[in-house]
């Protein structure tokens, strides 16, 4: 079924929201599950498309997968399979998260390259490398990033770029290996601690969590475990967007508000008044957001999936904000749906430069992803007349209950069935 979002503008949000796990957490967390036989549950799974996709991809595997509202139990097998379903990590980027595991545990892989967000190419050349490094073969063949070992063994890695999925991937094998492993310039999203409190549960020897040098003592064998998932900051971060483009006043509660501080304080700077407790936070906007220039950077910098929303909040922003994008070449292409709805933006090569305006002007607008769908729906609530939000599927892949929590917020926002009039 084709569906929209109509979102009427003008509405100023007010009251509380409720942040369930992190979707970049909860998809790396079932692919770690493939490390021990047996059941691994894991407690606070965001309801989001994409959990059951991946799902899916561990089905594939062998795995006997159960969702039960926010619970995932995972049963993995004494022997799973090493070949990714096509069908399924045909419809995900994170599906690629299983390479390490199933190296680490069947010394051998075979998984189709990912599908998912359209927001620029995320080469596999660093988790090919650093496989390397520990012993495996790889290669990429008929469409498929292949991999075999006989025994891994640890190794000095050094990444060229603090990739997420690199570092994911590396640390996953690296803990059945044997030896001792060095991973430096890692990755430091609080999703990278995430995943090690779980290896940590399930009997990894891990240093270094939450540093850029990440150390892995190899272990024989791992025990599955129950992890309860992390609240999620990108969720988190796009509820205090959202309050204060409307000039609002918003409770966000399931966050560690530290996660997103540099958010924050660009909130600060821009006329928010913040206040922060221990997993809660709130954002209160007492007239027009000031504008600021946002730069993304890997963590604790400003996070590339937040991008969209700080070019919504720019565009309705007193003054002119730069933006710069160092992280995903597409991103961008953002910007064009935020023009049709009236935006003042141009864009050149990594940057854009967005000169606010006090009210934006509906229109018909088409997400390209996830974060680019929940970018246009805030730019719609400040928005004169009603602005139609097409491929929502993305949006529903990383919000649960998106509409509903808006409406709950004050929005006047509703989910719409039909084909669109291009």
């Amino acid at each position: 079924m084709v569906e929209h979002f109509a979102v009427n503008g003008g509405a100023r949000l007010s009251g509380s929201v409720d942040v369930v796990g992190a979707k970049n957490s909860v998809l790396k967390l079932m692919a770690a599950a493939l490390l021990a036989e047996g059941r691994t549950t894991l407690e606070n799974c965001p309801e989001i498309l994409d959990v059951p996709l991946m799902a899916d991809v561990l089905r594939s595997l062998g795995c006997t997968v159960a969702i039960e509202g926010s619970t995932v139990h995972i049963d993995v097998p004494a022997d799973p399979g090493a070949e990714a379903d096509y069908r399924s990590v045909s419809k995900l980027r994170a599906s690629v998260c299983v390479l390490g595991p199933l190296v680490a545990r069947c010394r051998r892989a075979v998984v189709p390259l990912p599908g998912g967000d359209a927001i620029g190419s995320r080469p596999l050349d660093m988790h090919q490398n650093g496989l390397r490094k520990l012993g495996a073969t790889t290669d990429i063949v008929h469409g498929s990033v292949t991999a075999t070992a006989g025994d891994l063994h640890g190794a000095q890695i050094w990444l060229d770029f603090p990739s997420v999925g690199a570092t994911e991937n590396i640390l996953m094998a690296a803990v059945l290996a044997e030896g001792t492993t060095v991973i430096d310039n890692a990755a430091r999203e609080p999703e990278i601690v995430d995943l090690c409190v779980m290896l940590q549960q399930m009997g990894a020897k891990l240093e270094g969590v939450g540093s850029s040098t990440l150390t892995v003592h190899g272990v024989a064998g791992l025990q599955p475990t129950t992890h309860r998932v992390i609240g999620d900051r990108i969720v988190g971060a796009t509820w205090a967007f959202a309050a204060a483009m409307t000039r609002g006043e918003v409770t966000v509660r399931g966050v560690d508000p530290h996660h997103i501080d540099l958010v924050l304080d660009k909130l600060r700077s821009a006329g928010a008044e913040i206040a922060t407790a221990e997993q809660e936070f709130s954002v209160a906007m007492p007239g027009r957001p000031e504008a600021v220039d946002f730069v993304t950077l890997p963590y604790p910098g400003f996070a590339t999936d937040l991008q969209p929303m700080a070019i919504a909040l720019s565009a309705v922003a007193e003054g002119t904000s730069m933006i710069t994008e160092n992280v995903f070449e597409a991103r961008f292409r953002f910007v064009d749906e935020m023009v049709r709805l009236g935006a003042d933006a141009r864009t050149d090569g990594h940057h854009a430069v967005v000169r606010g305006r006090p009210e934006l002007s509906s229109a018909p607008v088409w997400a390209s992803d996830i974060r680019a769908g929940a970018g246009l729906v805030l730019a719609g609530l400040c928005a004169r007349g009603t602005t139609e939000v097409w491929d929502v599927a993305h949006i529903d892949r990383g919000y649960p209950r998106f509409v509903e929590n808006l409406s709950a917020l004050g929005a006047d926002i509703r989910r719409v069935a039909g084909e669109p009039e291009r």
